[in-house]
């Protein structure tokens, strides 16, 4: 039975918004949604969205949500919240007291990232979120009901959307030039402007540009670029593919930013809390609570650990949490970084020894510890955690050419980082690739620090090594 009322919400969330106020974070209009157990199972599953379009990956995922949960071996969380305009956030209807005001001073600092963080401002418009969403459910919908498509070939397309959404540009602050940009900036290229220092050096030949080459300039959109020209798409089926885009381009920033945002929110939830003044027995709870959130995981990363360990050190060095200069300093990261810069320009050499970071790699069934966070090996430590977060742990590739050998094939390259492409999930994707463009489809790429080139064709997959 739940120890308090809705008044009771009501009055916490007041105070927690003259706190939020006096700190100076700048928040949208916050509504909360208080959910059962299998509702919040639901959320999970489809990624907190209230209105979301039906496909069996979705079932799946709240089947494996609620066996795990029913068993015991994952939880669920405190609280989800949505980048929204007003921002939308579930409370656990069996949370105590004390975890619904902890959680509802979280959710204030997620809104104040959602809010102010460029790479949610540059990717998504939070006032369209919730609408935008449901639009696109109800347009699935309509193709799964139309008997000339049917739910089979939506959902068959679907999967392989899916399994491409993420090969896109991850950057999305950065402004795309348009193909008549690219074709202007080739040009430009090919003539250089007069050059006063020729009489120093040989000449330079200028190439002439392929203006005819489709693309102009390697693609990372493929989803996009795909339905933009293969011509034997219907109109159900590039909708589809802009739909999945779209979704991922909205999840993308906060997969660029989980460590700062779940650290922003855990650095403020400690902060309010703090200030409320609590009554010693939700104080108490509170401190527990606090820890079970902020706490390391043995042999993993816990984003809410190392993003709240960061922010404390940057209010320390910059003056202390009171100060005006830190303040203003830790405004204006939350405004301008992501994970990668974040952790590049903040994880110091005394935090990494602090959070006890270490590299590893497996031998056998096991995994050996290959490098600590000492004077020595720290950078090295670090360089590898920067390439496992964000979107930093999904491959680059982009489209080089789309008329392969004068054959309409799709010839792609992958850039290579030092880690090999996974055989089994590159012969999957590139089959559903194969289908979606209705052509022979070639990757290049590195395998044991050899050139190489897969492929999937009418004959099947193959890969082999390029002399």
């Amino acid at each position: 039975m739940s120890d308090w009322s809705l008044r009771d919400l009501e009055y916490w969330d007041e105070r927690i918004r003259e706190k939020v106020a006096e700190f100076g974070l700048d928040c949208f209009a916050q509504e909360f949604e208080i959910c059962d157990r299998e509702a919040m199972l639901g959320y999970m599953a489809y990624h907190g969205m209230p209105a979301h379009y039906p496909h069996w990956s979705y079932g799946k995922a709240f089947e494996q949500i609620k066996t795990m949960y029913d068993y015991g071996v994952q939880g669920l969380p405190y609280e989800m919240v949505i980048n929204s305009d007003p921002c939308l956030a579930y409370l656990m209807r069996d949370n105590s007291l004390c975890l619904q005001v902890l959680t509802i001073a979280h959710v204030y600092g997620h809104n104040d990232f959602f809010k102010n963080n460029f790479t949610f401002r540059t990717a998504t418009d939070p006032r369209e979120t919730l609408a935008s969403f449901k639009a696109r459910a109800d347009r699935i919908r309509r193709y799964i009901e139309d008997p000339s498509i049917g739910a089979e070939a939506v959902e068959s397309f679907l999967d392989a959307a899916h399994a491409l959404a993420f090969s896109r540009r991850r950057n999305i602050a950065i402004r795309k030039p348009s193909e008549a940009e690219q074709r202007e900036a080739a040009l430009a290229r090919a003539t250089p402007p007069p050059d006063p220092f020729a009489h120093l050096h040989a000449p330079v030949q200028a190439e002439e540009p392929e203006l005819d080459r489709l693309p102009l300039e390697p693609e990372e959109d493929i989803l996009l670029f795909i339905r933009d020209h293969n011509r034997h798409l219907a109109d159900w089926q590039r909708d589809i593919l802009t739909i999945v885009d779209e979704e991922a381009r909205y999840f993308i920033p906060q997969m660029e930013t989980k460590i700062m945002n779940e650290g922003w929110a855990s650095y403020w939830h400690h902060r309010i809390m703090h200030a409320l003044e609590l009554p010693q027995e939700l104080h108490l709870e509170f401190l527990v609570r606090h820890n079970q959130v902020i706490c390391p995981h043995p042999g993993g990363l816990n984003p809410y650990h190392v993003g709240f360990v960061v922010w404390q050190d940057i209010a320390r060095r910059f003056g202390g949490e009171d100060s005006a200069e830190a303040r203003e300093t830790l405004f204006a990261v939350r405004e301008s970084d992501r994970d990668i810069s974040f952790l590049r320009r903040f994880l110091t050499h005394d935090l990494m020894r602090e959070l006890d970071l270490f590299a590893y790699r497996p031998r056998g069934e096991h995994l050996v510890v290959t490098k600590v966070s000492d004077e020595e090996n720290w950078q090295d430590v670090k360089a590898a955690l920067l390439r496992q977060i964000g979107t930093a742990t999904l491959p680059v590739i982009r489209i080089i050419d789309a008329d392969h050998r004068g054959r309409r094939a799709l010839y792609l390259r992958h850039e290579h980082d030092g880690r090999d492409l996974d055989m089994t999930h590159a012969e999957k994707t590139l089959g559903y690739l194969r289908g979606l463009w209705g052509q022979d489809v070639y990757l290049e790429t590195r395998l044991r620090d050899k050139r190489a080139l897969m492929s999937m064709t009418e004959s099947g997959f193959d890969a082999k090594l390029i002399t």
